[in-house]
């Protein structure tokens, strides 16, 4: 009976972190930000870039974030995606870190990539 309510705490646990990260990504300000010509920035390898990315999304890799952030317009705003989320937080707060002020966590490309979809459709319907 306890290891039960130990996975059911798990269980628990991993759906509320779950719901915090949907709701901490950019559902509610996509639209608004990417009318406002916010570039995606991919941060996944050239390698991982190349089998599937977001259509017009800038790729420089988290690995080389630090020397190449000079590429990019600190004026601009930026929404960083990965392949999970966890290198495009890396990446915001590296940005961050460097003085850019409009960056925002994208999370997983193909997430976002659904969400941009999914709004375009919502759009033409």
């Amino acid at each position: 009976m306890k290891n039960v309510l130990i996975l059911c705490g798990i269980i628990v646990t991993v759906y509320v972190i779950y719901r915090v990260y949907r709701y901490q990504t950019l559902e509610d300000g996509l639209e608004l930000l990417i009318k406002k010509d916010a570039v995606i920035l991919d941060v996944r390898t050239e390698k991982e870039y190349s089998m599937g990315h977001i259509k017009g999304a800038l790729n420089i890799s988290l690995g080389t974030i630090r020397e190449r952030y000079t590429e990019l317009d600190p004026d601009k705003t930026y929404i960083t995606v990965c392949s999970h989320g966890l290198r495009s937080v890396k990446a915001e707060h590296i940005l961050k870190e460097k003085g850019f002020k409009h960056v925002h966590n994208g999370g997983a490309w193909s997430d976002l990539q659904t969400l941009i979809e999914k709004k375009i459709q919502d759009r033409n319907d």
